[in-house]
């Protein structure tokens, strides 16, 4: 296990209650690099277990708002944001995508037909595309196609109505956020909570964006530098499925960056590149060191750590807690929400899907494994539960 100093106390409150630019080798559409960052050079190479240490001054348990509080409002919203900070997440997580003038924005996409009100928008009828996403055929409205200004008429909504119907009453109220209005966000509140809220950003498809010159790299180097987030004691992880990226992010950032994982596939980059190796491969005890070379942690699913058995119950844990400690990396899984619909059957309370199970056994099984953090949809819950295994 990893040992790390205790994190700021958080402020729990219930649902109820409150209601410069990156090089990357052989690809286009990265721009020279600012004098900022060529002066901030040297120390931006820092050796990830340094900016890891640092980060770990401010958490014992690291709990991320997962878009937000998105079990009780619309996600990637500064509502959900908002109150996922208030019930004590100690960061919060905004997906990074790009307008067609190049403001990063956070939507989990970068087609927004599931998460916003574009569809009811007849002056944007002739948007609506079908693009190869990551080798898939996709179809909807996409932000690339789209100014900000445009991007500000539409409201969100809720993304798995079926599922979280309550959360449809707040369809139609807030806007799509930049990632500067997110950081504009936790400063304040910061201020307002008295402890620092964090970000958790990832770059979401960087390979796609970059093909269409758009890169995200860049705007988001930029920005954290603008902020003055750009340093070690910043409470800020970076986060991304590719590997590419973020090896040339581990070149211009001085905080702590994240490989993320899936139980199935590979990273995009790797697809494109002919590199055989997938997820699995990265998570085994070879690929984690390989991991530690430039990244400072790992973002795996949940069942990577815990696979399910074949009745749908949490079967035996893996070694990859033990491996990626070993390898110097924190872990924190993903992600954890209160609906019968996305729990082991062991927890489950009944058989209606939008039904609440118990979240909190979920979470202690996992702790017991020795995980060092988790996103989850459900802030207030997973606040809750660390704060009864003190």
């Amino acid at each position: 296990m990893i040992s790390v100093p205790r994190r700021f106390v958080a402020v729990a409150a219930s649902a109820v209650a409150v209601g410069a630019s990156v090089f990357v080798p052989q690809l286009s559409g990265s721009t020279p690099q600012t004098a900022v960052q060529a002066a901030g050079q040297e120390q931006a190479a820092l050796a990830p277990a340094a900016r890891l240490a640092e980060a770990k001054k401010h958490d014992d348990f690291v709990i991320v708002g997962h878009r937000g509080a998105s079990g009780y409002r619309p996600e990637h919203t500064l509502a959900s944001y908002e109150l996922a900070a208030r019930m004590g997440a100690d960061y919060i997580e905004p997906d990074l995508v790009t307008t067609k003038d190049h403001v990063l924005v956070t939507r989990h996409e970068p087609e927004i037909g599931g998460t916003t009100d574009v569809a009811a928008h007849p002056e944007f009828a002739d948007r609506k595309k079908t693009k190869l996403l990551d080798g898939v055929a996709t179809t909807g409205w996409f932000t690339e196609d789209f100014t900000l200004k445009e991007l500000k008429t539409l409201r969100a909504k809720e993304r798995i109505p079926a599922i979280r119907q309550h959360n449809t009453v707040f369809d139609g109220r807030y806007q799509i956020p930049t990632f500067q209005e997110v950081i504009d966000l936790t400063k304040r509140l910061s201020r307002e909570l008295g402890r620092p809220i964090g970000i958790y950003p990832e770059t979401k498809h960087p390979t796609y964006f970059r093909r269409q010159g758009l890169p995200l790299e860049p705007e988001l180097i930029k920005t954290l530098n603008r902020n003055n987030l750009n340093r070690p004691d910043a409470k800020v992880f970076v986060q991304s499925f590719e590997v590419g990226n973020l090896k040339a992010l581990d070149k211009e950032l001085r905080v702590p960056l994240v490989q993320l994982t899936s139980s199935t596939g590979a990273p995009y980059d790797f697809v494109v590149s002919g590199d055989k190796r997938t997820y699995a491969d990265i998570v085994s005890a070879k690929g984690l060191r390989e991991v530690a070379t430039y990244a400072d942690g790992v973002g795996p699913s949940k069942d990577q750590i815990i696979p399910l058995d074949a009745a749908g119950k949490l079967g035996t844990p893996t070694d990859l807690v033990r491996d990626a400690h070993r390898a110097g990396l924190v872990v924190h899984p993903y992600t954890f929400r209160v609906e019968n619909n996305f729990l082991p059957a062991d927890f489950d309370s009944d058989a209606v899907q939008s039904d609440s199970g118990n979240l909190f056994g979920e979470i202690a099984a996992y702790r017991k494994v020795g995980i060092d953090g988790l996103f989850s949809d459900n802030a207030d819950i997973a606040v809750a539960a660390e704060a009864e295994s003190r």
